[in-house]
C-alpha cells in the first residue's frame, strides 16, 4: 500500500492524503461472506446514547472473517487481495481445496496466487496457521487466541504482530504490540507475519466531513461548556479545568485513570504491564 497526497486546490483537500488501493485486486465483495450490519450508533436497546459521538457515516456490509482458522491440513489460495470497511487493514479472500470460500486478514507480503495452511505442522511461511507451541522463538506473528479455539483475539490491527519470547511449561511469553508482555497457553493458534497496510495511520483526512462519512461525530470540548454541562466548564475566558485532574462529563476521572479490575484473573499471566 502507498499514500496518494491531494492536490490542495480546495480547502477540503489541502494536506489531505488517502490510500493509493494499488495493493487492492478486486472491486467487489465475495456476496456469500457478507451480511447486513445495523449499527447502534451509540444507542442502547431504548434509544439512549450510551456511547457519545457515534453515528452517521456510510453503510457498510460487514464481511465475515474466518478468524479460526479451521480448516486443518487443507490448502488454500489467495484470489483476491479486497477493502474492508470495517477494519483498516485488508483483507484476503481465500478458496480452499473443497471449494469453500473464507475471508483472512492479510498477512504483510501475502499476495494473490500464494498458497497457505493451517496445520499443527505447517511451515514457517507468511499466512500459515498453528500452534504457539510450534513457532519458532523471535518469530512475528498475529491474529492470536486468547483461549485455545476462541478464534484470534489479539494482534489484528494494521501493522501489528506479537513475537515469541520464550515457551516454559505450559505457556508461550509474547511481546504484544502494546509492548506488554505475557504469557498465552502453549496451544493457542497464531497466524505467522505482520499484519498488512502499515500506512493506514499515515493517513491525513484532510477535512471534518470525512470524519463524518466514517460515522464520528463532533466532539466539544468541555472547558468550552458551562458548568451544569460539564466540570470543566464555565470561568472567564480561557480558564483551567479548575480540578486536580482532568474528569469526564460525570466527574470521573479521566486521562490515565487505571481502569482494570486489580484482582482480574489473568493478572498472574501478565509479565510486564503496557506502557501508560
Amino acid at each position: 500500500m502507498g499514500i496518494r497526497f491531494i492536490q490542495a486546490i480546495t480547502p477540503g483537500t489541502r494536506n489531505r492524503s488517502v490510500s493509493d488501493f494499488n495493493d487492492i485486486t478486486s472491486k467487489r465483495p465475495e456476496k456469500s461472506l457478507c451480511i447486513k450490519n445495523q449499527r447502534a450508533k451509540g444507542r442502547n436497546n431504548k434509544g439512549i446514547i450510551t456511547c457519545r459521538h457515534h453515528g452517521g457515516g456510510h453503510k457498510k456490509l460487514y464481511r465475515l472473517i474466518d478468524f479460526r482458522r479451521e480448516k486443518i491440513g487443507i490448502y488454500g489460495l489467495v484470489v483476491a487481495i479486497e477493502y474492508d470497511p470495517n477494519r483498516n487493514s485488508r483483507i484476503a479472500l481465500v478458496r480452499y481445496e473443497d471449494g469453500e470460500k473464507q475471508y483472512i486478514l492479510q498477512p504483510r507480503g501475502l499476495k494473490k496466487g500464494d498458497r497457505i495452511l493451517s496445520d499443527i505442522s505447517a511451515p514457517i511461511l507468511i499466512g500459515n496457521t498453528l500452534p504457539l507451541r510450534n513457532i519458532p522463538l523471535g518469530t512475528e506473528i498475529h491474529n492470536i487466541e486468547f483461549q485455545p479455539g476462541s478464534g484470534g483475539q489479539l494482534a489484528r490491527a494494521a501493522g501489528t504482530f506479537a513475537e515469541v519470547l520464550a515457551k516454559e511449561g505450559d505457556y508461550v511469553t509474547l511481546r504484544l504490540p502494546s509492548k506488554e508482555i505475557r504469557l498465552v497457553s502453549k496451544n493457542c493458534w497464531a497466524t505467522i507475519g505482520q499484519v498488512g497496510n502499515m500506512e493506514a495511520y499515515n493517513l491525513i483526512l484532510g477535512k471534518a466531513g470525512r470524519n463524518r462519512w466514517l460515522g464520528k461525530r463532533p466532539n466539544v470540548r468541555g472547558s468550552v461548556m458551562n458548568p451544569v454541562d460539564h466540570p470543566h466548564g464555565g470561568g472567564e475566558g480561557r480558564a483551567p479545568i479548575g480540578r486536580s485532574q482532568p474528569m469526564t462529563p460525570w466527574g470521573q476521572p479521566a486521562l490515565g485513570k487505571i481502569t482494570r479490575k486489580p484482582k482480574k484473573y489473568s493478572n498472574k499471566l501478565i509479565i510486564r504491564r503496557r506502557k501508560k
